[in-house]
């Protein structure tokens, strides 16, 4: 097999891994887990805004959706970074490993790094592509 063929399902790969955790991070864990009530109290412990960690739910549960349907996979994916970002300060005195007290950083820091190659690679092989969204941002889709 050449690259040809196998780059558009390693980008599926990346795609449908990346939109389940972010639905799995926003929607279950934050909304339906926490709930917004709890996810905003913990954002606001922590330091945040409150009204951040519903922004947050909202998003990662949009930006899971779209990644695995393929829906304007490059933004989605470069839109999901100031998450990541924050949650890559929020572990960053953590240390290395995940499951250290607090979590570590390696995670975000990893996730930041498949979300760039995500947008890089594009939507891959089987992403849902309106013809109207292909004609009027053809890099976009």
């Amino acid at each position: 097999m050449t690259t040809e063929k196998t780059t558009p399902y390693a980008a599926l790969a990346l795609r449908l891994s990346l939109g389940v955790l972010f639905l799995g991070h926003g929607f279950v864990l934050k909304i339906m887990g926490f709930g917004l009530a709890g996810t905003m109290g913990f954002f606001g412990s922590i330091g945040y805004p409150p009204i951040l960690g519903a922004v947050v739910a909202v998003a990662e549960t949009a930006a899971g959706v779209a990644l695995i349907l393929g829906v304007l996979v490059r933004p989605v994916a470069l839109l999901t970074l100031p998450i990541l970002l924050g949650a890559l300060a929020l572990h960053a005195g953590n240390g290395w490993v995940f499951s250290a007290a607090g979590g570590g950083w390696e995670f975000p820091a990893f996730l930041i790094m498949a979300v760039l190659v995500q947008a890089g690679l594009g939507a891959g092989a089987y992403a849902w592509r309106p013809e109207a969204l292909r004609r009027l941002a053809p890099a976009l889709a």
